[in-house]
């Protein structure tokens, strides 16, 4: 092993020298799949490159008594990686894009958004009530979840049945759901029960109608020193175009509503025929109050001639220079005109009340 500036090199038997791209995760199992999977991709692509996978526990997993919307932390499973990014001890950490604030500290980029799986959140059920549906559970049944925007969407919806908080990583919380008698469902993203192969357990998806999803959910991120140019080239071949472009307007949209984990933001987007359409809404606690609009915007390519891309520029936190600029600026500003429609008819108010409600909680 051979260490030049801040890269790493290793040289194998033939005396060939590769550079060493350490890669930092969490240590739930969860982001260890999701690691191995950006991983492989970049293995396929390059290899030539020695990868080696770092695993650290952060505040988000180490506080697993108290609600992710009261410990008021934005970056709850993302500082440590950071930070090991910041000294080099890392040259890129692989994130679920719903963690990552929209503004991400400054030296960091967002140099790659893989493609969405499902974004949509699904309904895991008791063992004992398998075939129901959240429809069709008995009166006051209890379902766990930890996110605000679920509870306040699914309140109003199913009224008939109770929502507790539930924390934990996906393991525990199946584990929670299974061997007692405290929760008659969960909800929980489905993307993350298909990445570790549970599909099986996925009741029921909960398509827009029932409950729209959060920013960012679905997709991997990966995050990088924003001047290191050769890796920046290098993961940017991982970004998918389409999901790019609707988490771009997802994150414009929340950053604008200076949304986060404390406050009840739900979207829904979808790419066709070259339109972008954002569909966005905020939600009282309780979901008795809620503001939800759809706005559309064609991101189809300008001509050649006017593609600039700069590569320095960052748009929610994003950095993707293989993508046209202006299909980029134009997701980024459907995010912005949306928020403001909303806070124009009185978001603002009822986010304010949500807030100091979870707050007083």
């Amino acid at each position: 092993m051979m260490e030049e500036g801040p890269y790493k090199y290793i040289r194998d038997g033939n005396g060939k020298v590769s550079r060493v791209i350490r890669i930092g995760t969490r240590k739930s199992q969860l982001a260890r799949i999701q690691t191995d999977s950006v991983a492989d991709k970049l293995k396929e692509l390059y290899p030539d490159v020695h990868l080696e996978i770092v695993a650290m526990s952060t505040t988000g997993d180490k506080i697993l008594d108290t609600a992710l919307s009261k410990i008021g932390e934005k970056s709850l499973f993302t500082k440590e990686l950071e930070n090991a990014l910041e000294k080099n001890e890392v040259d890129l950490v692989v994130h679920s894009l719903k963690d990552l604030p929209t503004t991400l500290p400054p030296g960091f980029t967002i140099g790659a958004v893989l493609k969405r799986e499902n974004p949509h959140d699904a309904v895991v059920l008791h063992p004992k009530h398998a075939g129901k549906t959240l429809d069709t559970l008995p009166e006051n049944s209890v379902i766990g979840t930890s996110s605000l925007r679920r509870a306040a969407q699914l309140k109003k919806r199913f009224p008939h049945l109770d929502f507790k908080d539930i924390r934990g990583n996906l393991n525990t919380r199946l584990k929670k759901l299974d061997d007692k008698d405290d929760f008659s469902a969960i909800i929980l993203a489905a993307a993350g029960l298909r990445r570790m192969g549970w599909d099986d357990r996925i009741s029921q998806i909960l398509g827009p109608e029932d409950c729209m999803y959060a920013v960012g959910q679905g997709a991997l991120a990966v995050e990088v020193r924003a001047r290191d140019a050769d890796i920046l080239e290098m993961v940017s071949v991982l970004h998918d175009p389409d999901t790019v472009l609707r988490c771009i307007a997802e994150r414009a949209f929340l950053k604008r509503l200076e949304g986060g984990c404390s406050v009840p933001v739900a979207v829904h987007t979808q790419v066709k025929d070259c339109q972008l359409y954002l569909t966005g809404a905020v939600y009282s606690l309780d979901g008795s109050e809620s503001l939800k609009e759809t706005m559309q915007t064609s991101i189809a390519a300008e001509s050649e001639a006017v593609q600039k891309v700069d590569e320095q520029v960052q748009r929610v936190g994003v950095t993707a220079a293989k993508i046209p600029g202006d299909a980029q600026d134009r997701a980024e500003k459907l995010g912005a005109d949306l928020a403001d429609l909303l806070l124009g008819k009185g978001a603002k108010e009822i986010l304010t009340v949500a807030r100091q409600l979870n707050d007083a909680r």
